[in-house]
């Protein structure tokens, strides 16, 4: 019997897996692929509200799990993992032991593909950045033949994928909502578009776009981040969310030129 096809998200915080890759989990869990994601902290410094009415880390990290779990359900997740650490201090993260965690989780679930943030983070954060170096760092490691502590065998992931977002979608999205823009340092940072050229792979998603929008009103601590984006009409929404964007970091199993359609092409 052929093994069944699994799809992995390797994402920082919850909520960037129903933003990031809403669209895209949902309408191949609805395929029959099964759809995971692992996230590295519960979003714990994510407050939006007054600040004296912070609930703090601990009791907001219960909220946003919460929020994730639900959202994962919506999007029909076949699981959703947390690796336990803090919003906001990934990147200061024991590199050894977050990859070994990551690794673990990979050997354990055994994805073909596997996706994330690109190396800028799209936007900066830098924990979207961190989880980026993370996640490659561990889909290495996870194909050693080294022995590893729990002993799950070695996993080779056959394709591996950043998201990537062109100047059309960035001046869509900057359209509706304003610039996206991140402090860091003391200097801003802000999404950089990818030239067409790069991008080796778009999924049309247009019949789950009511599905995103189900996952996103589960992230109800963080919509003050994106306001008004529930309250969208119906075509914004469905624009929004038809259509993903990804730049095929490597594949084992096809190349070339010819723009996917499919994260599963050469698998199928």
């Amino acid at each position: 019997m052929s093994e069944s096809l699994k799809l992995l998200a390797i994402t920082a915080h919850p909520d960037d897996e129903t933003l990031g890759f809403g669209g895209v989990l949902a309408r191949y869990a609805a395929e029959g692929v099964e759809s995971f994601v692992v996230v590295a902290t519960r979003g714990e410094r994510g407050w939006q509200g007054p600040a004296d009415e912070n609930p703090g880390l601990e009791a907001l990290g219960k909220i946003r799990e919460a929020e994730m779990l639900a959202a994962g359900k919506a999007l029909g997740l076949s699981e959703v993992t947390f690796l336990d650490y803090i919003d906001g201090e990934l990147d200061e993260a024991d590199t050894l032991e977050i990859t070994a965690r990551l690794s673990k989780e990979i050997r354990r679930i055994r994805p073909q593909v596997v996706v994330t943030f690109p190396l800028d983070g799209a936007y900066g954060h830098p924990d979207h950045v961190a989880i980026s170096q993370f996640a490659l760092g561990a889909i290495v490691h996870a194909s050693s033949p080294r022995p590893q502590r729990g002993g799950l065998p070695p996993h080779q992931v056959q394709k591996f994928y950043y998201s990537a977002w062109d100047r059309d979608d960035m001046d869509q999205y900057e359209a509706i909502f304003g610039d996206l823009i991140f402090e860091v340092d003391g200097a801003e940072r802000a999404s950089v578009a990818w030239e067409p050229w790069v991008l080796t792979t778009e999924i049309d998603t247009a019949d789950y776009w009511e599905t995103v929008e189900a996952a996103v009103a589960c992230h109800q601590s963080q919509l003050q981040t994106i306001p008004g984006i529930l309250e969208l009409g119906s075509p914004i929404k469905r624009t929004l969310w038809s259509v993903y964007k990804f730049v095929r970091v490597f594949s084992l199993v096809n190349g070339g030129r010819k723009l996917e359609t499919d994260l599963f092409t050469g698998l199928r």
